[in-house]
């Protein structure tokens, strides 16, 4: 069966091969511009346009700040898709969080690009070729594997027929608009994570952990050196140009990542894998990344890889930071800033973080605000908290822009940083500082854009994957098979983000798995604020979605909290629904319980 692919999907990689200029002759209709399998053997950089398309599609390449459709943010734009869905306007029909046609039309071209790979010319020299074979597959595969992560994340449900697990029709080989049949059912929730397990093996046997050129054989990894691989044919293949695709070590992270959302309290009866496996796939990630005693390598600065605008601008290319496993290139822009900053520094004060999310940051000394022994001042709210707090949000009396500019977030401020003064104002009584570039001057007469990548996967988010699956299943402080305990990684965690070294809370709760579990859930709702995983935390864990977004309102200096936004979720709506327009169409495709 010969597969058509249309120039339009990967014009990015061929349109200078395709343009001619001037002597065509219009009225003449021109050759079809497709190309087919047997085309693509001689062409191998068409045949690659196939595999980039899976990056253009990245799921995690773009910023989201769906906190706003969670208890840690509101925005003050009416039509914010997540502001919508949180207050009743989410259906099937209405899903800010869809990415069922998107993810699965890109996981075509990788089924296409998987068929003919192995039939490509990768280069003359027999070695090399081979090595390219390899790569591009073992790329191919991961790049579906991490769909099939993000398919399961927003659309993997129960069934409104029998309640079973399930998740996405799985297709292996590509479509074809003559021959293939499109009327399909949703396989099992298992049967979609086995083809994820596989597909990250064969990503595991196909790259190396990590890319780089080598300049001595030595260097070599063995594997390769086995085969007779000289320093020059490896770094031709995995050198310094290739670094942030798709990697054995990025493929580890995307199992793990998948093995803590079947192990978790929503998806646990329609998966055979466990807590255990999860800390273990979680561990495996870490140590071969960081070492044999990775909480000794928790990078100080971790908690604030944004924030440096000059050591992101002399971060060579692909080069990337011990926090960081995974990200996106290197920007120059006021993007964030711009929709971010509060609205004298010339921004639109979109993502208000709550009060809910300002009283979960405990005490410097690592109590929580409603502890008795935390020292809490409820009249002096921001004295003596932790460090992250101020780091996070600006919160009133804070700096923040180029200009270290006071911002006053009170209703009776006297301009428009104060409590819904005007439309780019906050509702909450706070602003978001994280992810903002403080170097960067956002008015649009003279803008001094700052530097930033979008971090994929951090491994702050994988040491606490670790700490909460290891507590499930081994208790706070059994140290499993990689030698290192949930107390250890909350403990490294704790100390990096400035909280008291004797940290007599983590020491008080230490003993018990339920406080553990309470403790290690803040973190990683502190650790990880307005970078998209609070949605889907507190759906896996099966949290309160309801609780309704409070803020501050400051009058006088006094402080008193506010309702500001209800949540109008059903408990249904701890999976999100197939497409309405898809179920319509395909008899055999079964709608999530509930949708």
């Amino acid at each position: 069966m010969k597969k058509k692919i249309k120039l339009s999907i990967i014009a990015l990689f061929t349109l200078a091969l395709v343009f001619n200029s001037g002597c065509e002759d219009l009225l003449e209709p021109a050759v079809e511009n497709h190309k087919v399998d047997e085309d693509l053997k001689d062409m191998p950089a068409w045949a690659l346009g196939l595999l980039g398309h899976a990056y253009i599609g990245n799921p995690v390449g773009s910023w989201s700040f769906n906190d706003v459709a969670t208890d840690d943010a509101v925005s003050n734009f009416p039509g914010n898709p997540y502001r919508l869905m949180s207050t009743g306007a989410w259906s099937a029909s209405y899903n800010p969080v869809d990415r069922w046609q998107y993810l699965r039309a890109s996981w075509q071209y990788l089924n296409q690009f998987l068929v003919i790979a192995d039939e490509i010319t990768w280069a003359a020299d027999p070695v090399v070729a081979e090595m390219f074979r390899e790569r591009f597959k073992g790329d191919a595969y991961g790049m579906r594997a991490l769909y099939m992560y993000h398919l399961l994340l927003h659309h993997a449900g129960p069934s409104k027929v029998d309640g079973q697990m399930l998740g996405i029709p799985i297709l292996t080989e590509p479509e074809d608009l003559y021959n293939s049949e499109f009327n399909l059912p949703r396989n099992t929730f298992q049967e979609c994570l086995d083809l994820l397990f596989a597909d990250v093996d064969s990503a595991i046997n196909m790259l190396p952990d990590e890319f780089g050129n080598v300049d001595d054989v030595e260097d070599v990894p063995q594997k390769y050196r086995d085969l007779g691989v000289t320093s020059g044919q490896f770094t031709r293949v995995y050198g310094d140009n290739v670094k942030n695709r798709m990697s054995a070590q990025i493929a580890r992270a995307v199992r793990a990542q998948a093995a803590l959302l079947a192990a978790s309290p929503a998806y646990a009866e329609g998966s055979d894998l466990t807590w255990e496996d999860a800390a273990n796939y979680m561990g495996e990630v870490l140590v071969n990344g960081l070492g044999s005693n990775p909480v000794a390598e928790i990078d100080p600065k971790g908690n604030e890889w944004y924030a440096d605008n000059a050591a992101i601008q002399n971060l060579d290319a692909g080069e990337n930071p011990k926090e960081i496993l995974w990200r996106g290139n290197k920007e120059s822009n006021a993007n964030l800033e711009q929709e971010n900053y509060p609205p004298t520094l010339f921004g639109n004060g979109r993502v208000n973080p709550t009060q809910n999310l300002v009283d979960a940051f405990p005490m410097a000394n690592g109590y929580p605000v409603s502890h008795a022994s935390s020292g809490y001042d409820p009249a002096n709210p921001y004295a003596g908290r932790d460090p992250r707090l101020a780091k996070y949000i600006v919160l009133n009396g804070s700096t923040s822009g180029p200009q270290n500019t006071v911002i006053n977030t009170a209703a009776d401020a006297p301009n428009n940083n104060g409590l819904n003064k005007t439309e780019t104002s906050t509702r909450t009584g706070y602003y978001m500082r994280k992810l903002l570039n403080q170097s960067v001057n956002a008015n649009p007469n003279s803008v001094t854009p700052g530097n930033r990548y979008k971090a994929f996967i951090r491994y702050t988010e994988i040491f606490l994957g670790y700490a909460e699956a290891a507590n499930e299943a081994w208790g706070p402080l059994a140290t499993g098979t990689h030698g290192f305990s949930a107390y250890d990684v909350i403990k490294g965690i704790r100390q990096r983000a400035g909280i008291d070294a004797a940290d007599p809370y983590l020491e008080s709760v230490k003993g018990d798995q339920n406080l553990m579990r309470e403790l290690i859930r803040n973190e990683r709702r502190l650790e990880l604020c307005f970078e998209g995983f609070r949605f889907w935390d507190i759906r896996r864990w099966k949290e309160d979605l309801t609780e309704t977004a409070q803020g501050v309102r400051i009058t006088g200096g006094a402080h008193s909290v506010i309702d500001v936004e209800e949540r109008a979720y059903s408990d249904h709506m701890y999976y999100g629904p197939i497409p309405f327009g898809e179920v319509n169409k395909f008899s055999e495709l079964i709608q999530n319980k509930g949708w």
